[in-house]
């Protein structure tokens, strides 16, 4: 009997610390600027459309908020110059000389192109805390940001290759003699 009591004790406890874990977090995300709800999008599109123009891994994971397998992306490894887009409208998203290699099976930036490019939404899904991110202009989900990143922001930016389309910096331009 003893024993019980001491086991309710301690799950009282874990259950009180997961609530003030919460509550901090919650501030942390609002003194962050992420939000909990979506803002207002620029472009916006029934289901029937998005899926005409996106591939069904497309959909899955921009409009149903999925993930692509780790390791299987084709820009985890892509080391040109270039700029990363929203797949789903184009918005430009991520510069190359953000992208680093953190090791954890997806395109990984420690910083977005621009202020107002991405959103930040709070993610309470599969019984975690997590930021997700989205485009800006039309709610696409990239990923999710984590605070473990490099220096000179701590951030990593852990986005799906299937959510993004990447566009080349043009070479120098060659001159007629």
């Amino acid at each position: 009997m003893q024993i019980k009591k001491h086991i309710l004790v301690l799950f009282i406890i874990g259950l009180f610390m997961m609530t003030i874990k919460g509550l901090a977090k919650d501030k942390q995300s609002k003194d962050a600027g992420e939000t909990s709800q979506r803002v207002k999008m620029k472009i916006v599109k029934t289901e029937k459309e998005w899926k005409n123009i996106l591939t069904p891994e497309q959909f899955r994971v921009t409009r149903k908020k999925g993930t692509e397998r780790a390791f299987t992306g084709k820009y985890y490894h892509n080391k040109e110059k270039g700029v990363y887009k929203c797949v789903c409208c184009g918005n430009e998203l991520f510069n190359s000389e953000t992208k680093y290699d953190s090791g954890s099976g997806w395109p990984s930036f420690w910083a977005p192109i621009s202020n107002g490019k991405i959103e930040l939404v709070a993610d309470n899904s599969l019984f975690s805390r997590r930021t997700e991110v989205i485009c800006s202009q039309c709610g696409a989900h990239l990923g999710h940001v984590f605070e473990d990143g490099p220096q000179p922001t701590g951030l990593r930016y852990c986005i799906n290759s299937v959510a993004l389309q990447f566009e080349k910096e043009a070479g120098p331009k060659k001159t007629e003699k």
